[in-house]
């Protein structure tokens, strides 16, 4: 493909997979709204975002299967119109039931959408131009879940929170039907590939118990929960049996020998675990921000989106700076700059001022596209070409649910830390009654004196929380950006030509 069909045709699989990834966040500063508008308490409203995220973490790694057994240009397709009708069932719904219902058929249509978009900008680029295919998917990847709160909290706040779903609809069905005319006439092959029943099933129970556990875990109070107790123990026995039947079956519908190569190893666990400490980012600071700060979903949404701001400006550099560097430097360099940043944010304070919280999130996009860009090719071109359907698929599994981890393990710290932090203030506080006093002897009531004081602590302590994620965050940037110089040195080039 050339020309005008060529660009046209990148921005439509780009858009699919911005659609998807849009869609794990934008429901997330929605869920009050929703909760209250279905009748539903807001914990059971989270049920939301739960069952899309299990529902796609599922289909992720079946996609190299799909892609041999269909043809990755139908299924993309197929997933793509899909996508768009199945939110219009989403934004009809009027039970919390027929939500969740929706949900999952949604995460079901848009996961194998994700890696499939990225073998397909591969294909439709020429070999010597891969990388401005993977800066496209790396954009849309990075800039979505930045995205989805400022839309989400938007949405929600001035026309209703139905339409977080409509706005798939047009998207989507012109997507779709586009890739159909643009597409026609290009090869794509399928393979004979029989259905590997027990461990489709295998894979559904232990992700299904997995994803339920981390979303749950934090608000059952993890394993002194019987529920939680039992869903961990349903998930590793699972997992262990997953792994010993796809390794000796001759037609596994999750290709787990890509781990062979040292490369994909390495390159996807650098991949997991930087972007998983990225969205405990992403999750915290809105959550801080709204229930600490006085900011409305909306400016929490303004707060982390300026981040896609100089990330979408600084892409081409980045992808051409990869094609002449050691890929392997310039994520080091992506990560430990994102480290840097996490380490910075720990001098905020309580009256820190939107001006400043705006430096170090304009400055997180450039690094991140330093960091995502390089990896996610010597993730595909650490494996052979007829792999990188696997690649994809796998790779971005494990980021899904390194993000999934580091969601709930942020969470669950930082209400923790807030806790411990209140009772430690609590017990270094001696003049406490003085204090009240001379609030009384203003003119405030007792009540009124009281409510100020404990909002004071709770604030303090919860900032202290906060600042003690951000410390964690930064050391768990530090060690993924180790973990890249165990990926071996490309002799040249990174090829990601397997889509030809």
């Amino acid at each position: 493909m050339t020309g005008a069909k060529l660009i046209l045709a990148a921005i439509i699989i780009g858009l699919g997979n911005f659609l998807v990834v849009l869609d794990t966040t934008i429901a997330n500063v929605s869920i009050p709204t929703i909760a209250g508008s279905l009748g539903v308490s807001p914990s059971q409203a989270t049920w939301v975002i739960t069952s899309y995220a299990v529902a796609e973490a599922i289909t992720v790694p079946l996609t190299g299967f799909l892609a041999r057994r269909f043809g990755g240009l139908r299924v993309f397709i197929t997933s793509y119109i899909a996508f768009g009708a199945i939110s219009i069932l989403c934004g009809l719904s009027t039970t919390l039931g027929m939500l969740i219902a929706g949900r999952v058929l949604l995460g079901l249509a848009g996961g194998t959408i994700i890696p499939l978009s990225l073998t397909l900008l591969l294909r439709i680029f020429p070999p010597e131009k891969a990388t401005v295919g993977t800066i496209i998917w790396a954009m849309t990847t990075t800039v979505a879940p930045i995205a989805g709160p400022i839309l989400g909290g938007i949405i929600s706040d001035n026309i209703g929170w139905e339409w977080i779903f409509f706005i798939n609809v047009p998207l989507a069905f012109a997507g779709g039907l586009g890739l159909i005319y643009l597409m026609r006439g290009q090869p794509d092959p399928v393979a004979k590939a029989k259905v590997d029943g027990v461990g489709l099933g295998l894979l559904i129970v232990w992700v299904g118990a997995l994803q339920i556990m981390l979303d749950e875990g934090r608000n059952l109070d993890w394993f002194a929960s019987a529920e939680v107790r039992l869903l961990a123990v349903v998930a590793a026995i699972g997992f262990v049996a997953f792994l010993i039947w796809e390794l000796t079956e001759k037609e596994p519908i999750v290709n787990l020998r890509v781990f062979r190569h040292r490369g994909f190893v390495a390159a996807s666990l650098t991949y997991s675990a930087a972007f998983g400490a990225f969205f405990a980012t992403v999750v915290l600071i809105p959550l801080w921000l709204q229930q600490n700060m006085g900011y409305t979903a909306t400016w929490a949404g303004y707060a982390t989106g300026i981040m896609g701001i100089l990330a979408v400006f600084s892409s081409p550099l980045i992808g051409k700076a990869a094609e002449k560097i050691d890929p392997r430097l310039i994520v080091f360099v992506g990560v430990m700059g994102l480290g840097a940043i996490a380490a910075w944010r720990t001098g905020f304070t309580p009256d820190i001022t939107f001006g400043q919280m705006a430096w170090p999130m304009l400055l997180t996009g450039p690094f991140l596209m330093m960091f995502f860009i390089p990896v996610t090719g010597l993730c595909i071109s650490s494996v052979e070409n007829h792999e990188q359907a696997d690649a994809a698929g796998i790779s971005n599994f494990m980021r899904t649910v390194a993000g999934a981890f580091a969601a709930a393990l942020v969470q669950t710290g930082w209400n923790n830390a807030g806790r411990e932090n209140q009772a430690e203030l609590v017990g270094a506080m001696t003049q406490d009654r003085a204090t009240l006093d001379t609030m009384m002897a203003d003119g405030t009531s007792q009540e009124a004196a009281t409510a100020m004081l404990t909002g004071m602590v709770q604030g303090q302590s919860t900032m202290l929380a906060t600042l003690d994620m951000f410390a964690m965050l930064a050391i768990c940037f530090a060690f993924a950006a180790m973990l890249i110089w165990l990926v071996p040195k490309p002799k040249g080039p990174l090829d990601m030509s397997g889509g030809h």
